[in-house]
């Protein structure tokens, strides 16, 4: 039984991320209820107003106008209006704007309901394959290549999945700062363009993905999710995780015990005396 619109609240509605008829019933008709629906773009939401015969009024609430805006809208919910936010895509506030207006409603004593929907995040984690019964999600990445090296630097231990959203500038760029910081044999899926006609998901591994964004360049089009799974746990019984023990075993081969050490602690950021151990170990089990 669908509720009836209360005046004095305000609705978080999600809306689709790519397919129109991924919207449910409920929220077409709060949509349609609603005194006013505060977009991201009030352009882009008016497709799928036009749709569903939505003729409500429209308001802009983005970036660079949300503190203003949201003190201006709170008071016209407390004078009555009852209030829908929508995003360009998906589930208000997963890296959209918004959160100003929802903590501002939640000071000022303002109901809050969510209409539950569309989300690039969770339609991404359920195609994945991969465990996500834990899982980080860090919104968009860094722009610039050092400081995204950095953050896959934070991440390379990180023992639970961790997932980003990217977009098609910078995607390419993206894997292949990923590759020189994270074990190739890391499983990785890249979900682009979900819902919509050229929806793909690939699970893969990062070294076999970086050659897979050089040799189609689809794969370098539209919005991505990036998942990727995290490290593997270190065996009780040696001092370092799986990936790093590979890591040395391949460095060992080629370098003395103390250049292997080196360069690991380098490329992992742990303790030279932890690597040294295990190194030996590693050398006199040879």
């Amino acid at each position: 039984m669908t509720m009836p619109v209360q005046n004095g609240k305000l609705y978080v509605v999600a809306t689709p991320i790519g397919n129109l008829s991924d919207i449910s019933l409920r929220a077409i008709e709060l949509l349609q209820s609603v005194d006013l629906i505060a977009a991201e773009d009030t352009r882009h939401i008016r497709q799928l107003m036009q749709r569903y015969g939505i003729t409500n009024k429209l308001t802009p609430l983005h970036q660079h106008n949300e503190a203003d805006a949201s003190e201006i809208l709170i008071k016209k919910i407390q004078q009555g209006l009852s209030l829908a936010l929508v995003s360009d895509a998906g589930t208000p506030l997963i890296s959209d704007p918004g959160q100003p207006l929802i903590k501002l409603a939640h000071n000022a004593g303002i109901t809050v309901s969510p209409i539950p929907g569309a989300c690039a995040l969770i339609a991404a984690i359920s195609a994945s394959g991969l465990p996500v019964s834990r899982f980080i999600f860090e919104g968009f990445l860094p722009r610039t290549s050092s400081a995204r090296k950095s953050f896959f630097q934070e991440k390379l231990d990180c023992p639970c999945t961790w997932i980003v959203y990217e977009s098609s500038h910078r995607i390419q760029a993206t894997i292949i700062d990923m590759a020189e910081i994270l074990p190739g044999q890391r499983r990785i899926v890249i979900a682009r363009e979900l819902t919509k006609i050229y929806e793909t998901v690939v699970n893969s591994t990062i070294s076999q993905m970086v050659e897979l964004f050089k040799t189609d360049k689809n794969m370098q089009r539209g919005e991505f999710v990036i998942i990727v799974t995290g490290a593997e746990t270190i065996d009780k019984n040696k001092d370092i995780s799986v990936e790093h023990e590979k890591m040395l075993r391949t460095l060992l081969k080629e370098c003395t015990i103390k250049s292997a050490v080196t360069i690991a602690v380098e490329l992992t950021g742990l303790k030279k005396r932890t690597l040294y151990q295990a190194a030996l170990k590693l050398a006199d089990s040879r």
